[in-house]
């Protein structure tokens, strides 16, 4: 049995939370809101962020960082990612080289253009344990125990299956890898591509759109991954084309969702607002461009996330100047054989 504190008392941090004292482990719940740490201590449920999961009352749920943090095995990090940087900041000299950290969100910090792994070892630490969970895991759906599949990045390959074991359940599988870059780029840029997919909904487009939007995306992330010394095959993997899968074509993504609404003419800000929750990929559409632009990587689709987001365009505009764009060869490296004579 390990010790285990989630930090963040979101849908996905409940889930996780309710997977791993199934699991047998010891777990505490960490919020910075006590509004948030009353209503759950006294109704065991997060009725806004997942309503009719019930928090078994032998997991306890806290607003004293300290007391949450101290002598626990493992610290999962599942605040939403624009909260990253101030959490971790607050975590510097209360964590040991002994503690595993595990991220679960999703996201690329917009100004610094670092992975939220960099993020949470820029505040505490480099020498830190710090790993990444991620994959096509929606927490309605593990929160009820539903079969799942993920995959677990860590430096080291003792870390990695230290977690493979604690985390892994005949509902929930778990996969190991070395690629924490990877997992986290698809993890992060599937969100964008997944608001594209959601606009294209609210449009009224069809499977043949939708399929276009996942095969593209997953080109473009692919590439962009390729670039910053990610493993391609990581990125055609759990976190990569399957998170982008599952988050392009369940209702239970929020940046579906949000796109939809966009797509019927709502503004960004609208569309936030009616969806109640964080919207990942507004946040790290602006980082993912940045990046493109720095590694000079054509990412069209990203591009016109952000058009539509931030430059006054209308997702029907977006849509035209991606199918007018200059005919391309779908994959540079596959050319014709002469044909001999």
């Amino acid at each position: 049995m390990a010790k285990i504190t989630v930090l963040g008392a979101g849908g996905w941090g409940i889930a996780l939370a309710v997977l791993l004292h199934n699991n047998g482990h010891e777990v505490t719940i960490w919020s910075a809101v006590e509004r948030e740490v009353n209503e759950i201590n006294e109704t065991r449920e997060n009725k806004v962020s997942l309503p009719g999961i019930v928090i078994p009352e032998k997991i306890k749920v806290s607003g004293d960082l300290d007391e949450s943090v101290k002598d626990r095995d493992v610290l999962v990090m599942a605040v939403a990612s624009k909260f990253t940087r101030s959490t971790a900041a607050r975590l510097k000299g209360k964590v040991s080289k002994e503690q595993k950290i595990v991220n679960v969100a999703k996201g690329i910090e917009e100004d610094t253009l670092m992975t939220l792994t960099d993020v949470i070892e820029d505040e505490i630490g480099k020498d830190m344990d710090v790993c990444v969970l991620s994959g096509p895991s929606h927490a309605e759906e593990v929160g009820k125990g539903l079969p799942t599949t993920v995959v677990v990045g860590a430096k080291t390959k003792e870390s990695a299956t230290y977690l493979q074991n604690i985390f892994m359940s005949p509902v929930f599988r778990v996969y190991i890898s070395s690629d924490i870059l990877g997992i986290e780029l698809g993890g992060s840029i599937k969100n964008v591509i997944a608001l594209a997919a959601g606009m294209a909904d609210g449009l009224g487009y069809g499977d043949n759109t939708k399929a276009a939007l996942i095969t593209r995306g997953i080109s473009e992330i692919a590439r962009l991954g390729t670039a910053m010394g990610a493993k391609p095959v990581t990125l055609y993997g759990l976190s990569g084309i399957g998170d982008l899968i599952v988050t392009c074509a369940s209702m239970h993504s929020r940046n579906r969702r949000a796109g939809i609404l966009m797509g019927k003419g709502y503004t960004m800000k609208q569309a936030q607002e009616e969806v109640h929750m964080v919207v990942e990929g507004v946040y790290s559409a602006k980082a993912a461009k940045k990046l493109a632009d720095k590694y000079n990587i054509d990412m069209p689709i990203i591009q016109g996330v952000n058009q539509i987001l931030f430059e006054d365009f209308s997702a029907a505009e977006a849509v035209n100047e991606l199918m007018n764009r200059d005919r391309k060869i779908e994959n540079a490296d596959v050319d014709w054989i002469p044909i001999k004579q």
